[in-house]
């Protein structure tokens, strides 16, 4: 029978993403693919050490022994060959991870199979693979910096931070950043009654507060938690509340920043990862919490900016 993914949240994962692969990696960047199986074979019945994305990837799989049903599939996804990913596979059971979905492509682009496995969120620290996926417009698509010397966060809570525009909405940082401040801020409050447009990350933002009704509890208390950490002042904050509430999606943190670093926002607040598309906030973002950056699509008039 046909499983049904409709209410359950699928995440993508790259090998390289789930564990510590940067040696591996610079050997098959250095000295070709026949020199990186070789040392994988060689090395397969080592444990991979954590990557950036695990300790989300580990808290998240936790949420299906207390939700009602299965709520989270992760599915690892890799270019390599299958006989590279023995090291992959035997890791995954060395450390006890509920995961049964792999997806080793042999080279081919692993866009093409995101609609096979349901994937509504990949994770890869491969920046063309990212590209291609956001490109496609087929799920949520982020690059995964590298993790944060220390992470501090709430063992039973799973907290997703997300930036407001051109992640979970469309077309307000291009006014901003071609008419300026003033002329945004104009327009945020003449179309305050107007939803805005829906972001990559958009139909993510849905499917995580879907599964919420299959946890236990009122959605104020419950372990998986979503907040919106913006440079937006609280000059452009209705619009935002109104979009999420046309949405029907319970936000259970907003920080309207005004421009302020998010940093400390996002350690205090014990983010378990967050998504934001500039630089300028992951810098520093990247040092205390888990984070990707979600690129502009190839077509963008950002990506030309």
């Amino acid at each position: 029978m046909p499983v049904d993914l409709s209410e359950i949240l699928v995440i993508g994962v790259s090998s390289r993403s789930l564990f510590s692969l940067e040696h591996e990696n610079e050997i098959f960047t250095k000295e070709g693919i026949v020199a990186f199986r070789k040392y994988q074979e060689e090395n397969e019945h080592i444990v991979l050490a954590p990557g950036a994305a695990f300790y989300l990837i580990e808290k998240l799989l936790a949420l299906n022994k207390i939700a009602s049903k299965q709520i989270v599939e992760i599915v690892v996804m890799s270019t390599n060959s299958p006989e590279t990913g023995m090291r992959v596979m035997n890791s995954i059971n060395k450390h006890g991870l509920d995961i049964t979905r792999m997806a080793f492509t042999g080279g081919n682009p692993i866009s093409t199979y995101l609609p096979g496995y349901g994937v509504d969120l990949f994770l890869s620290r491969d920046e063309t693979d990212v590209q291609a996926v956001i490109d496609s417009k087929l799920a949520a698509a982020a690059l995964i910096l590298n993790a944060p010397d220390k992470v501090i966060t709430n063992p039973n809570i799973v907290k997703f931070g997300f930036d407001a525009d051109e992640v979970l909405f469309t077309s307000s940082e291009y006014r901003y950043k071609t008419e300026g401040l003033a002329s945004f801020l104009q327009h945020e409050k003449d179309n305050e009654d107007v939803p805005l447009p829906a972001g990559p990350f958009a139909k993510l933002l849905h499917k995580l507060s879907q599964i919420q009704q299959f946890i236990p509890g009122p959605v104020e208390l419950s372990p998986l938690k979503l907040a919106i950490i913006t440079a937006r002042s609280g000059d452009a904050i209705q619009r935002v509340v109104k979009t999420l509430r046309s949405w029907g999606v319970y936000i259970h943190e907003t920080h309207f920043l005004g421009g302020l670093s998010k940093d400390k926002i996002l350690e205090a607040a014990g983010v378990d990862f967050f998504c934001d598309d500039q630089d300028v906030h992951l810098d520093k973002a990247s040092k205390v919490v888990t984070s990707a950056k979600v690129p502009y699509a190839s077509d963008s008039e950002l990506k030309k900016l």
